[in-house]
């Protein structure tokens, strides 16, 4: 892995107004993306994890600048492209490529492979002999593990497998430095999740590519991933090398994330403690003051009400693993039986369960 930064990001930030039909409501936005900084390598695969909502996606389009920013800036390989316009981004769109999470909608049904694949030779001006861009588009498809004589075959005659097979080989059409892979396999049975994987690693140490892996399977990022960000509620929750994550997780949100993976040997499965976070994720549009995470977390102050916490190393970390919490959780400390420190209307606290005698004397008094 090359210790050159091939992307950096500071103060990233995404806010989508709030729309009721064709009326905007007041002033109201979605805090999509919300202050993200990080940096990527050259050569190296990033993970980004994060539940369903946490602004994943939306940065990775932010990144290839699919959506423009509302603040902050992107620098790729040297050159801030933050305000480019469309039409001096085109030529940097040959370096940066995107491979989507879904294999049906992603590709289109009436076109065939050959088409599809050889569509970036056509709008960049490449390959201009049908012959020639025939030839490119078959040794593309040779090198993901597809049948060139499939050239032109239709996206319905291919399995889900075959077709992210398709567009990752359309993203390596014009030999990007940086592909940013949006949940490539979460659509895929896990056999063929396999073999996709094993094709992205094999491609990275033939082309030397950089990925961003995107995805909410913790498992599949360990497997990956060089480097992983945990996001949360569209900020950086914790940020380190791979194995630091998974062995030594500071934050308590990527103690409970990780004590849900699914353990394979049933005897260490019935030890495991899981962490159960109370309520769902607040709301984008209205995000708790301080630290976002505080409303569900069992280790919440008041100073964690009040302040926002710097993405930095803390509880002794080297440099390169930071976390964004004032009250990281310690080796060997018991998270679950912690209890958070602040008051009750500043957090998620879940209703007790209503038996089903109390439910029976409500109904006998006639209660609603």
């Amino acid at each position: 892995m090359s210790g050159d930064v091939i992307l950096s990001l500071t103060d990233v930030v995404k806010h989508f107004p709030v729309q009721s039909g064709s009326i905007r409501r007041n002033k109201d936005v979605v805090h999509a993306v919300d202050g993200v900084t990080l940096e990527v390598r050259h050569g190296e695969t990033l993970g980004l994890v994060g539940e369903t909502g946490c602004g994943k996606s939306t940065l990775a389009r932010c990144i290839t600048r699919l959506f423009d920013l509302t603040s902050g800036q992107i620098v790729f390989d040297g050159k801030d492209i933050s305000t480019l316009k469309a039409r001096d981004m085109r030529p940097l769109r040959r370096e940066m490529q995107m491979i989507f999470q879904d294999p049906y909608s992603s590709l289109n049904p009436r076109k065939t492979v050959g088409s599809i694949i050889g569509e970036p030779f056509v709008i960049h001006g490449l390959e201009r002999e049908k012959d020639a861009r025939k030839r490119a588009v078959q040794r593309l498809m040779e090198l993901v593990g597809l049948n060139p004589e499939h050239y032109n075959r239709f996206p319905a005659e291919f399995s889900g497998g075959q077709r992210q097979r398709i567009g990752l080989a359309r993203a390596l059409a014009l030999k990007p430095k940086l592909i940013v892979c949006d949940e490539p396999v979460s659509a895929l049975d896990v056999s063929i999740q396999a073999q996709v994987l094993n094709l992205l690693a094999d491609l990275q140490s033939q082309l030397g590519l950089t990925y961003i892996f995107i995805s909410h399977d913790l498992s599949v990022v360990r497997h990956v991933s060089d480097r992983v960000a945990l996001m949360y509620l569209g900020k950086i929750a914790e940020l380190s090398p791979s194995e630091d994550l998974y062995e030594k997780p500071r934050h308590p949100y990527a103690n409970a994330l990780l004590s849900a993976v699914p353990t394979p040997d049933p005897a260490e499965a019935a030890k495991k403690k899981k962490i159960i976070l109370v309520g769902d994720v607040p709301s984008p549009v209205h995000p708790p003051s301080g630290c976002r995470f505080h409303p569900r977390c069992p280790k919440a102050q008041q100073l964690c009400v009040d302040e926002d916490p710097e993405l930095v190393a803390r509880a002794g970390d080297q440099p390169s693993h930071l976390t964004a919490c004032h009250f990281p959780v310690k080796s060997a400390e018991e998270l679950i039986t912690a209890t958070p420190q602040i008051a009750e209307h500043e957090r998620i606290v879940e209703p007790e369960a209503v038996s089903a005698e109390t439910v029976s004397e409500l109904i006998e008094k006639g209660a609603p």
